[in-house]
């Protein structure tokens, strides 16, 4: 890895440890980006994964108090049900990718995104939704079926935590513990397969510095955002998952 590649990965792992601290959520928006030019897949999504454990550990420390453990229980049950959809190809994952086309789904989730964020960016709030556990475990396996098919494994469950007009402290402490533990269980995967080199763990030591002094960074920044600047983060990250789903589509269409 010459100094400008070198330079590329480090910035890139700053940045979406900045982000991750903030918003609590869209490392792999920010640095899969950069790092897919520079690294290979797998190498991607193993850093995605290690230092998203670190991140993610980083964020529900800082948020201890606000952590109400029975209240995430159902989205973590519910999503452990979709989680080696992505991963390990389950029946019920190779059924769904059988019969759906992956750009269309792309498309559909990155317009629902798209304009879900437009019109929260565009209302001062929304009426708050009110429901139940089963509510909620069914948010929570969306949010692992989701996260199989598209990579996207905390959008279904941040909106949800948006609709229910909680304070931000509450959003954070109930959407990071869920993307740990899906995080949690795609690492396991990964080890359980091969993929954690000593390559690839030279690689993620040589930018956790990066990612912890950024994540910090990124903390420090979220304890300066009221309610309605973290809403607007979270749907202007909305806003830029849903781009990234249809940008690629799009590219290849006019290639």
């Amino acid at each position: 890895m010459d100094g400008m590649v070198l330079a590329l990965f480090l910035f890139a792992t700053f940045a979406g440890g900045v982000v991750t601290g903030l918003a609590g959520f869209a490392l792999g928006l920010v640095v899969s980006g950069v790092w897919l030019h520079i690294l290979t897949p797998i190498q991607t999504a193993i850093l995605m994964v290690g230092y998203g454990l670190v991140s993610q550990s980083l964020g529900m420390w800082k948020l201890r108090r606000a952590l109400r453990w029975r209240a995430v229980a159902p989205f973590i049950v519910g999503g452990a049900l979709c989680v080696p959809i992505g991963a390990l190809g389950v029946p019920i994952g190779a059924a769904l990718l059988a019969h759906v086309e992956p750009a269309y789904l792309r498309d559909g989730v990155g317009v629902l995104l798209v304009l879900y964020s437009i019109y929260g960016l565009a209302r001062p709030a929304l009426k708050p939704v009110a429901a139940g556990v089963p509510a909620d475990a069914g948010v929570g396996f969306l949010n692992g079926l989701l996260g199989g098919m598209t990579g996207l494994g905390g959008i279904v469950v941040t909106i949800w935590c948006q609709l229910h007009g909680w304070p931000q402290d509450r959003q954070r402490a109930t959407f990071q513990p869920v993307l740990f533990a899906t995080t949690l269980t795609t690492a396991i995967s990964l080890a359980v397969v091969g993929a954690v080199t000593a390559q690839n763990v030279k690689l993620y030591l040589l930018g956790l510095p990066l990612m912890l002094a950024g994540t910090w960074t990124g903390l420090k920044l979220y304890g300066r955002l009221n309610e309605a600047g973290f809403r607007r983060v979270v749907l202007l990250l909305l806003l830029a998952s849903g781009v990234s789903l249809l940008a690629p589509p799009v590219l290849a269409r006019t290639m």
